[in-house]
């Protein structure tokens, strides 16, 4: 499952990323969904959508990384890459990308409260 994850985070992440970096934060990616999954549900049972979350949370944790600069010049030429705050909304969009596919597998995270009254 790895090799799929790395390959389809690169698509992701898209031309140019960073391999080196990419690799260990797609581990990291995938044992981050598998420990949130819930009790009695395993990789299998997610199919393509654990390949797919792990691959977006670990291009979105290398987009939302310094990423180099955001624009460079050589000579008349300029080029822009998008700012800090286009690889921020990347990042994000991923990670709800993610959660969206693993929503029906994992338990949910943060602070939940039901039947509370105010």
């Amino acid at each position: 499952m790895r090799e799929r994850i790395f390959e389809l985070a690169l698509a992701a992440a898209g031309e140019g990323a960073e391999r080196a970096l990419l690799e260990p934060l797609c581990a990291a990616a995938e044992g981050a969904w598998l420990r949130r999954l819930r009790e009695g549900v395993t990789a299998e049972d997610c199919g393509e959508a654990l390949p797919c979350a792990a691959a977006f949370t670990a291009a979105a944790d290398l987009a939302a990384g310094d990423g180099g600069p955001a624009s460079f010049s050589a000579g008349d030429i300029s080029v822009s890459l998008g700012g800090s705050g286009d690889r921020a909304r990347r990042a994000d969009s991923l990670r709800q990308a993610a959660e969206r596919l693993m929503e029906p597998f994992v338990q949910a995270e943060g602070l939940w409260a039901r039947g509370v009254e105010g």
